[in-house]
Formats: structure tokens, C-alpha cells, sequence
């Protein structure tokens, strides 16, 4: 699929659509469309033209693991930390592996306190996310995604924001008039702009600063 983003250098741009797709940075091929130098009064302006290799795929319900104990010495201290990470917030938990797949690692979270783990919209199980993801960067695993999920909410909100796509473009068809949507993670943004992204009238962009931005759906068509 192709996107395109702006930067006051190619670095940057670059930076947006990593964090923008959320993708690794070999994830993508990058095309430089226009590169202005800046100066003491001027910015500089950097446009590129961002070409996935893969894309994000539907949500689909992933198999359990035959095995759900660690299987080697990072999954062991991956499940330790979360549940001791967990558990230092006061809450009693049980972890195990809940799938395997190239350079991800799928972690379940049980407890009678799920909705409190998972937090609103998923704040919290994302924080966790970002945690336990530094402390497997430490054991020397940065190539390894470790995903946090308690009660499938993962796949329940992949689900909603599909339907939240589709349904979001119509409306945007039928008024003509732009959509606004609530703030979002990299990935969960990744999965709106994917989903609209072949609807030839439709048209997605991100507002905002920081990790979690909106996304804009607005119709691009003949008036």
C-alpha cells in the first residue's frame, strides 16, 4: 500500500511513517518526492512517498499455543516480569504464552481485575505493553514483539474498529462532510487508514501530537 508523509527532514518523515503505520523501519520502501533545504528563515520541507511491503492483515482469531509454559529463558522472564509487574499494582494474575509467530510473542493475562488491567480504550494493557517490550529490549530481544492481551480484547477492538471504519466512511459518502475519530495508537490508526484505504472517494489522515492521535476521514470525491 502506499502513503505519503512530510517532514522538515527525510529523518523525520521517515520517523512519522513508522510511527504513523506502525511499522519497523525495514517494514517499508521509502520514495523521496520533493526535498527542500531550509535556512535561518525558512524551514525545510522534506516529502515522501512510503510503499508497505505488507499489509496489516483482518483480524483473525489466533490459535492458542499448544503449549502454553515459556519454551526457553526469555519467554520465562517475559511472563515473570509481566506477573510481577502486574501484581506489584496489587492485582493477583496468572500469565501465559498465547501465541507464537516470527519475532511476536503473544502474552494472557488472567484476572479477576481484567477490566482494570486493560483500562479505557486500552490505555493501561498498552502501558503494560510498552514496559514489558523495554525489559525484553534489555534481555537483548529488540527484534521481538511482546503483544499483552486479557479477555481477547485485542481482537475484540480490532473487530470494532473495522466495523468503526467502514461505517465511519459511509457516513463521511452520504454528508459529504469529514469525520473526526477519537484518539488512537499507532496500530489501532494503522487499522482505520488500512481499512478505507481502497475506497477510491475516501480519504484518511492523522491530527494531532504524541503517541495517541485522531484520525480524519473525508470524502474526496465529485461534490
Amino acid at each position: 500500500m502506499v502513503y505519503e508523509f512530510e517532514g522538515r527532514s527525510e529523518k523525520e518523515a521517515i520517523d512519522a511513517a513508522a510511527d504513523e503505520l506502525g511499522l519497523e523501519r525495514d517494514g517499508f520502501d521509502v520514495e523521496i518526492l520533493e526535498s527542500q533545504t531550509g535556512s535561518i528563515f525558512k524551514k525545510g520541507k522534506v516529502r515522501i512517498r512510503v510503499h508497505t511491503r505488507d499489509e496489516a492483515p483482518a483480524p483473525a482469531r489466533r490459535e492458542p499455543v499448544g503449549n502454553p509454559l515459556p519454551a526457553d529463558e526469555f519467554e520465562a522472564k517475559v511472563l515473570e516480569f509481566t506477573k510481577k509487574m502486574i501484581e506489584g499494582m496489587g492485582y493477583a494474575c496468572e500469565v501465559a504464552v498465547l501465541f507464537r509467530e516470527e519475532k511476536k510473542l503473544g502474552v494472557r493475562i488472567d484476572s479477576e481485575h481484567a477490566s482494570i488491567i486493560i483500562g479505557k480504550k486500552g490505555k493501561n494493557l498498552d502501558s503494560l505493553q510498552v514496559l514489558v517490550n523495554v525489559y525484553a529490549g534489555r534481555l537483548g530481544r529488540e527484534d521481538t514483539r511482546v503483544i499483552l492481551d486479557s479477555e481477547n480484547y485485542r481482537i475484540r477492538r480490532e473487530e470494532a474498529l473495522v466495523r468503526l471504519a467502514y461505517e465511519t466512511g459511509e457516513q463521511v459518502r452520504r454528508t459529504r462532510q469529514s469525520v473526526l475519530l477519537e484518539p488512537m495508537n499507532p496500530f489501532e490508526r494503522r487499522i482505520i487508514h488500512t481499512t478505507l484505504n481502497d475506497i477510491v472517494d475516501i480519504e484518511t489522515k492523522s491530527e494531532g501530537e504524541g503517541l495517541y492521535k485522531q484520525v480524519r476521514v473525508t470524502f474526496r470525491g465529485k461534490p
